[in-house]
């Protein structure tokens, strides 16, 4: 039997252990409860609005997405800023219209950025993975760049910690082009600056791409991290690529066969968040660049779907504008709910950067907003845009206002969603919630309406320009002062 003291002596030092272990574990269940959310951007290449099932598909099966809709959010008014890759890229990087920065166009390369340009993001912009690396967030892409392919404008000089992809579109490979004799290389896939394959396989890029996020998922699990995820399909050739296990096994070919893939590679890492225990600290957000270019058959999905939206991608039509958008993480975003709501994706950098606690001041004013509480709230939030701005490279075509649209009377630069031989510039206005496909011109019966969008038309063109008119707002894109080279794979490689 133990001693009168001895008991005593073990009494304060079990109790001591127990206040401990009490300390600790509660200072754990504090420090998760703070924790800075893990974000996640999937974003796919010309996938259309009615390309898969929670938007209304029946042609292609996407399982994967339909259990993340029923877990998380849908937002079927998410808009890009461009029709086209590289403006709608520069937007979801920098929270701003492609305008600002300088990426909507330029004389060599016209609206996207070609193999070899001397031309990018300038390195003096803020990038959402800057902002949240200066929060001590990890970073990294896996996936598409399409923001420079010279070594100032690559991603690792843009905050990001770690890129594996490729630096432009898919379709861009080994060629002489024509417009100014330059020789584009074969498609380079890279690790962070150096070529490690060229040219890439694209059959397996869904596959190899989906495998490499994953590992960078499972390192960096126990600290805050943002994973942007630019996938590289459906893509830009008229027959997307996919892996053997998904080529030729959809309904509608290649282009089925890809988006297929894209979701079985969103159901990896669904499933991967939860096994790591990290998918409620996890905000996910799965979208597209722009819609799908679709072709003229009404029946023809070969090139996709932007069903029920009006136009096709490339244009400032809604079916180029407006893309299918989830948004995931459960136990904070609502379950099985849809925001009707106006969003955009420069709306990403201002949302991220104050759920990861950044200070506004530290970044250049975004042109997006913090749309926090249409992610997670579940009352009448309404959308904090006064005005939206569709452009076509320099010129600005339409501007939207609540459920109003205004396609202005411009002589278009290309092709435009509405007007040709047939139909001459003329106001149009389409009121975007009882008219979902743009058929009915409601100019003429609200004229209040087509003054008030067309006085917002009038700010856009001051801050950020109009064809043959710069604007008060814009900024230089990068530039390189030396002769552009190639991305090539080392000798012996």
């Amino acid at each position: 039997m133990s001693s009168p003291s001895r008991v005593r002596n073990f009494l304060p030092a079990t109790l001591s252990t127990t206040l401990l272990v009490g300390l600790v574990t509660s200072q754990a269940t504090a420090s998760a409860a703070h924790r800075k959310p893990n974000f996640i951007v999937v974003f796919c290449d010309n996938l259309g609005y009615g390309d898969i099932e929670p938007f209304g598909s029946t042609l292609h099966r996407t399982p994967n997405l339909n259990r993340m809709a029923k877990e998380g959010r849908k937002f079927i008014h998410f808009c890009v800023t461009a029709g086209v890759c590289t403006p709608s890229r520069a937007s979801l990087m920098t929270g701003c219209y492609s305008q600002r920065v300088g990426m909507h166009f330029n004389e060599r390369d016209g609206w996207v950025l070609r193999p070899v340009s001397r031309y990018g993001l300038a390195p003096d912009e803020t990038t959402i993975a800057e902002v949240l690396k200066q929060q001590g967030y990890a970073t990294a892409i896996v996936g598409k760049w399409h923001l420079g392919d010279q070594p100032e404008f690559l991603p690792t000089r843009q905050g990001f910690d770690w890129f594996f992809g490729v630096p432009y579109s898919d379709d861009m490979t080994e060629r002489f082009w024509k417009k100014d004799g330059s020789k584009w290389p074969p498609l380079p896939l890279m690790e962070n600056e150096d070529v490690i394959e060229a040219p890439c396989d694209r059959n397996g890029l869904t596959k190899r791409y989906t495998e490499r996020a994953m590992e960078w998922i499972a390192k960096h699990k126990d600290e805050p991290f943002f994973l942007y995820f630019p996938q590289a399909m459906p893509g830009s050739t008229s027959t997307p690529f996919s892996s053997p296990e998904f080529k030729g096994k959809s309904r509608n070919g290649p282009w089925g066969d890809a988006v297929e893939e894209l979701d079985w590679s969103m159901g990896v890492m669904l499933d991967q968040l939860r096994e790591l225990g990290i998918a409620e600290d996890t905000l996910v957000i799965w979208t597209s660049d722009n819609g799908a270019p679709i072709n003229r058959g009404p029946n023809d999905f070969r090139r996709g779907s932007n069903r029920p939206l009006h136009g096709r991608g490339y244009t400032t039509s809604e079916g180029a504008f407006r893309v299918p958008s989830l948004v995931w993480q459960p136990g904070k975003v609502p379950a099985g709910t849809v925001c009707h709501e106006l969003a955009t994706t420069m709306d990403l950098l201002p949302t991220f950067a104050k759920l990861a606690g950044a200070n506004q001041s530290e970044t250049q004013k975004p042109d997006g907003h913090d749309v926090s509480s249409l992610m997670f709230k579940n009352d009448s939030t309404k959308t904090p845009y006064e005005g939206f701005y569709y452009y076509h490279q320099e010129q600005l075509q339409a501007v939207r206002s609540g459920p109003w649209k205004l396609f202005l009377p411009v002589t278009p630069v290309r092709a435009h969603p509405h007007f040709n031989a047939q139909r001459k510039p003329q106001n149009l206005l389409f009121h975007l919630v009882n008219d979902v496909a743009c058929a009915n011109n409601l100019a003429g019966k609200h004229p209040d309406v087509v003054a008030r969008l067309s006085k917002i038309a009038e700010e856009a063109r001051k801050d950020l320009g109009d064809k043959g008119r710069r604007g008060s707002g814009q900024r230089k894109r990068g530039e390189i002062d030396h002769d552009p080279q190639p991305l090539l794979l080392k000798t012996g490689e």
